[in-house]
Parts: C-alpha cells; sequence; structure tokens
C-alpha cells in the first residue's frame, strides 16, 4: 500500500476581457461560472491535485517538475495529460488506486451538484469504480482568497494498492 496527498490552489479571476481567468474546468468537466481559473494550462484544479496524490504516492517527481509552467508544450494543456502520466507510472509499479479522497474548497460554484458526474470522469480516469472516488465540496466561510471567491483549493488523498 502506499499513500499519496495532492494540493493545488488556482487564482480566480473574471474570464477575458475583463480578467484573464480560463474556462472553469473542475474535474474534467467545464462548469458554469463568471470566473476562471488562472493558470499555464486549463488549470483544472482537482486534476492537478490528484495527479500529485498518485505521484506523492509513488515517490515521483511532482506535476510541477514533469510539467513545468515555463515550457511551451504545457500552455492550455489539458490536464487528463497529467493525470495519465500520473496513472502510467502507477501501473508501471504495479499498483492501482485502492480509494481517493477529494475536497473542492471554493464558495462557487457548488460541488455537490457536481460532485457523482466528476466521480465518475476520474474513475474512468484512474480504472477504477465510481465509488472508489469521494469528491466533496466545502466553502471557506468567506474568509481570505478562497473565501472571498478570488481562488479555488484542492485537497486529495490517495490509496494506492497492490495490482494482486
Amino acid at each position: 500500500m502506499r499513500i499519496g496527498h495532492g494540493y493545488d490552489l488556482h487564482r480566480l479571476e473574471a474570464r477575458p476581457p475583463a480578467g484573464n481567468g480560463r474556462v472553469f474546468i473542475l474535474g474534467g468537466m467545464e462548469l458554469e461560472h463568471d470566473k476562471g481559473p488562472v493558470g499555464h494550462s486549463d488549470g483544472d484544479t482537482l486534476l492537478h491535485a490528484v495527479t500529485d496524490a498518485i505521484l506523492g504516492a509513488l515517490g515521483e517527481p511532482d506535476i510541477g517538475r514533469l510539467f513545468p509552467d515555463t515550457a511551451p508544450e504545457n500552455e492550455n494543456a489539458d490536464s487528463r495529460i497529467f493525470l495519465e502520466e500520473a496513472v502510467r507510472r502507477m501501473k508501471s509499479h504495479a499498483l492501482r488506486v485502492g480509494n481517493m479522497d477529494a475536497t473542492i474548497i471554493c464558495e462557487r460554484p457548488k460541488i455537490s451538484p457536481h460532485a457523482d458526474r466528476m466521480a465518475e470522469i476520474l474513475a474512468s480516469l484512474l480504472g477504477c469504480e465510481p465509488g472508489q472516488i469521494n469528491i466533496k465540496g466545502k466553502t471557506h466561510e468567506r474568509v481570505d482568497a478562497v473565501g472571498e471567491g478570488r481562488a479555488i483549493e484542492v485537497h486529495v488523498v490517495v490509496l494506492l494498492v497492490s495490482l494482486d
């Protein structure tokens, strides 16, 4: 068994022309929001945190070292690419996901209406069942940048188990 923790945070800004926010993609799905993440790739905070959790469990370099934001090929990249590489590495270690627990912290959009679909998308990407994925949303009670709606934060814990 291997356990990993992943974390990511992205600043949220108004979408162009008022700001630099991208389309709001979270957990591999586009969500309706007047703001979007500012980032080099598509800014999918959930997929970034899941990627780092898997890489951490493996003792591998983190997402920033594997896919630096200074590399032009990562600009506007679909975050699924990052997660697919983490899954490839997981399988090369003869491991699979036992379960995953994610906490998404933002004031808006509300996560609970989308949690089941996000779990289905993640299960498909990770090669497991949706019941092995738990996604929950929390607010930050209007405290700091997350609570003021200027950022989104995600924590993920993943348990990897032997393929046997």
